[in-house]
């Protein structure tokens, strides 16, 4: 489990459009690290406090910090600017489209610390930056199988090379269901308990059908075909009938598999000629459907057979 180091530039170039960044400095110093996924308004440390200053964080400078900056002489500005940039801090943001003075760039084009202008008001900016920047952080990894989205159920399917994955796949699009990821699945925890699934950029919206070769799946079956994105609801593990020692006939185990720390519902489906693995994914997705609302068919017919043993126990 990882997240991928997130400097000033991957945050620019990521947002520019998002946050309307404009670079206005400090170039240079684009590859410096933005260690905490949120933001700080430094008005305390410009103040002058700075022992709980967040010097990690991307620094947004807004109404109150750029009023109190110009209320100061030029010497004393100075100072604090200096005091500022002596910190290793990421970059700074003037929200508001507030820009700084010529003594301010100067002096972080030489200390190699990126400033950016936006034209957002402050706390919006704070708020779509954060967001962002909590996606970058988040924990990332890899499943190998596809993934699939059938009626609100992110189902991962996993098996071995010609088990039938790919098949499967396409039977459940031609189903009307979406196709999120081919063969590899990109997973991202969100909040510390959604785990997300996506696919590689590159191969989005296209699959590998052996015998057929690579297939635009949006393009043979429509844009409803393909989902960005799904959270991670159920995995499905391929094997053929005689590795799987005990097939649980009743389900009253719920067997999980963890993600990225997250225990997902894990159910193994025995393969073998003749069986319809698209059907049987599709119904096992329907009954984690039912169970996350609360219906459990195994437990309730395990609680009648109890019933009808206790009433017959009670009549002799």
């Amino acid at each position: 489990m990882q997240h991928d180091t997130v400097t000033v530039e991957h945050f620019y170039t990521s947002q520019v459009d998002a946050l309307q960044l404009k670079l206005l400095a400090g170039a240079a110093g684009l590859k410096r690290i933005i260690r905490e996924p949120t933001v700080n308004r430094p008005g305390l440390a410009l103040a002058g406090f700075t022992r709980y200053f967040a010097s990690k964080r991307i620094q947004v400078i807004g109404n109150a910090e750029s009023h109190f900056l110009k209320s100061l002489d030029l010497a004393e500005r100075e100072k604090r600017y200096r005091q500022l940039l002596a910190y290793r801090i990421p970059c700074i943001v003037y929200s508001r489209d507030y820009h700084p003075d010529k003594l301010l760039l100067k002096l972080a084009e030489d200390a190699g610390i990126p400033i950016f202008s936006s034209p957002m008001i402050t706390m919006k900016f704070i708020n779509v930056a954060t967001l962002a920047l909590e996606d970058m952080f988040a924990p990332r990894g890899v499943e190998m199988g596809s993934m699939v989205d059938i009626l609100g159920i992110g189902v991962i399917i996993k098996g071995e090379s010609g088990i039938g994955k790919s098949e499967s796949v396409l039977a459940l699009i031609e189903r009307g269901y979406s196709l999120v990821a081919d063969d590899i699945t990109k997973v991202t925890l969100l909040d510390g308990r959604d785990v997300i699934g996506t696919s590689k950029e590159i191969t989005r919206n296209h699959m590998e059908v052996r015998g057929i070769g690579i297939i635009n799946v949006a393009a043979m079956f429509g844009v409803k075909s393909i989902r960005a994105d799904k959270r991670v609801d159920l995995v499905v593990t391929l094997k053929t009938w005689n590795e799987v020692a005990d097939v649980d006939r009743v389900g009253m185990d719920q067997e999980y598999v963890k993600i990225l720390g997250v225990d997902v519902p894990h159910i193994v489906i025995p393969v073998r000629p003749g069986r319809d693995l698209a059907r049987l994914i599709e119904v096992a997705a329907f009954h984690t459907k039912l169970k996350a609302s609360g219906y459990n068919p195994a437990k309730e017919l395990n609680d009648r057979l109890l019933a009808q043993m206790a009433g017959a126990a009670t009549a002799k």
